[in-house]
């Protein structure tokens, strides 16, 4: 989707994610029993990316992958999944992180992280700003299938600067310079109390909102970034507050409206992943120029898709398959 811009020229790049992909092991029990485990990708800013490429939006994802074969494996997925990886940094000192899903009790599922050290969290203002030149280049992921022009939108999310000093230092670089280039400004709270306390969540993701168009967060971490609730935030000068409830639905918070809309319900397989799904879909919407109801809409729609099918991404629609969910329980389509 080419998208003329307010000076003349052209947007080439619907949303550009920024942060880190790690290769994802995933069993069907305790881990401390063995067996067998699946290999694959994940990582929320890339799966966000995921889902937008999936319903024909041109993303891109930058970050820093090991110059090994769980790297190219990042590298392999994305571009399977047509996004655009030409902003993506080899380092040959550090290796590509690694996370493990270990199913619990139904769909409550453990992850565990192996990410100190790791190439990802050497990401630095420099990588952002290649990310965000007309053609991404200045990586070494090598050419995709998509060409330059600034992003319509930058997403990025509460993880990445809690990694260390250069990723939150990448990221202000980021959502400054987005900003200044006229595109809007995504920020998904995604808190990890593992990575990072509070206090300083809240002053480091705070300090990111005069730079913010659209806000997500659960109840719960919204209280991190801004005092007084959604109306607090949109004091502060985001455009939309996006507040996820989980199984109980989202709602929008606008200066005009506020709109909620339930989960669609589906028979839970896991919850890992919804949220990214979530923000793709809304995010989508946001695109095609939805009203907030119906940016929601997609949202839980793909949120749906998500926790009804195992991985992260995997279960993810294409734009053809949005109507699936709407379909008689048990419907065959022929």
């Amino acid at each position: 989707m080419t998208t003329p811009d307010g000076n003349g020229g052209r947007h080439m790049i619907d949303v550009l994610t920024v942060g880190e992909a790690m290769a994802s092991l995933h069993g069907a029990g305790p881990l401390r029993l063995g067996g067998s485990l699946g290999l694959s990708v994940a990582g929320a800013e890339a799966n966000v990316a995921i889902g937008l490429a999936r319903l024909g939006h041109t993303a891109r994802w930058a970050g820093v992958i090991g110059a090994d074969e769980l790297g190219l494996l990042v590298l392999r997925t994305l571009r399977a999944e047509a996004v655009d990886v030409r902003a993506v940094r080899v380092d040959p000192e550090h290796p590509t992180g690694l996370l493990i899903q270990e199913n619990r009790i139904g769909d409550v599922a453990r992850v565990h992280y192996y990410r100190s050290g790791s190439a990802g969290s050497r990401l630095n203002p420099a990588d952002v700003a290649a990310a965000l030149t007309s053609d991404g280049r200045g990586g070494s992921g090598g050419d995709g299938e998509v060409g330059g022009g600034t992003p319509r939108v930058l997403h990025v999310t509460g993880i990445t600067p809690a990694l260390g000093p250069e990723p939150r230092a990448a990221i202000e670089h980021a959502v400054r310079r987005a900003r200044e280039l006229g595109a809007r400004v995504c920020l998904d709270v995604n808190h990890r109390a593992r990575l990072w306390d509070t206090t300083e969540a809240s002053a480091v993701l705070g300090g990111l909102l005069p730079y913010v168009d659209v806000l997500v967060a659960s109840d719960g971490e919204l209280a991190l970034v801004v005092s007084g609730g959604a109306e607090g935030a949109l004091l502060a000068g985001v455009d939309e507050v996006v507040v996820k409830h989980g199984a109980a639905g989202a709602e929008v918070w606008t200066a005009d409206d506020r709109v909620a809309l339930p989960a669609r319900p589906v028979p839970v397989a896991s919850t890992i992943g919804a949220g990214d799904a979530f923000v793709a879909g809304y995010l989508s919407g946001l695109l095609d120029g939805l009203p907030p109801a119906g940016r929601l809409d997609r949202g839980v729609t793909l949120g749906a898709f998500a926790v009804a099918t195992h991985g992260d991404w995997h279960g993810l629609p294409t734009r053809e398959e949005l109507g699936l969910l709407s379909l008689a329980a048990g419907e065959t389509v022929r």
